[in-house]
């Protein structure tokens, strides 16, 4: 994160972010990031960091958090796959790994589901961490509307100890004739329909689990 900093709120949303701007001489303001953290509540302080986006002028960032009655370690086993997103994202019809085995660097193709302004996305896996359990992916190609889209999700224990906490930021560009808001709504929606479709999954996979 950069040295020199001026910290100020943006306005305009439920739950303003804190932004941390770096001044760089010389620099065209449309050009200069701003260090966003989403406007999410129930963050859990040790994952602000992994969650806080340098957003250019032209680009949204926002948070979904879900509760998930489930261990850690069941939930991670479902993220993790970078090969098989569709176990849980129900907006995608199918998954292609076209460059890689599962690693930071792989490419894989997926097809959207009808109905949404989108066909198919290239995305690539950023950060694995199976110790601390954080997968971060960008979007590098495709028929969609989400351009320089890049994801974070982390998990934590939940404070009772008996389950999860799944916190997943994005950044990505505001498409033309459309607000910030606008484009944050819509990709809350389908990050927030992902993530309730996860807590089912491992929801049921736990209680398979304790079943004798």
């Amino acid at each position: 994160m950069p040295s020199s900093m001026q910290l100020h709120r943006v306005h305009g949303r439920k739950n303003p972010a804190i932004t941390t701007t770096a001044t760089v001489k010389g620099q065209k303001k449309s050009n200069t990031a701003t260090w966003r953290v989403p406007p999410a509540e129930a963050i859990p302080e040790n994952a602000v960091h992994h969650h806080t986006h340098a957003a250019r002028p032209n680009q949204c960032c926002s948070a979904v958090v879900q509760a998930i009655a489930a261990p850690v370690s069941t939930v991670w086993s479902v993220v993790r796959r970078f090969d098989n997103p569709q176990a849980y994202k129900h907006f995608l019809k199918s998954c292609h790994v076209i460059v890689g085995g599962g690693e930071v660097g792989t490419l894989r193709e997926v097809l959207v589901v009808s109905g949404l302004p989108a066909a198919s996305s290239t995305e690539r896996l950023d950060i694995l961490d199976d110790e601390r359990h954080i997968m971060s992916f960008s979007i590098v190609g495709g028929d969609h509307r989400l351009n320089n889209y890049r994801s974070v999700t982390t998990l934590h224990p939940s404070p009772a100890g008996n389950g999860t906490v799944v916190v997943e930021s994005y950044v990505v560009d505001v498409p033309a004739g459309n607000t910030n808001d606008e484009t944050c709504i819509f990709a809350d929606m389908i990050v927030r329909c992902n993530l309730q479709s996860l807590a089912q999954i491992a929801e049921n996979l736990a209680e398979s689990d304790r079943v004798p």
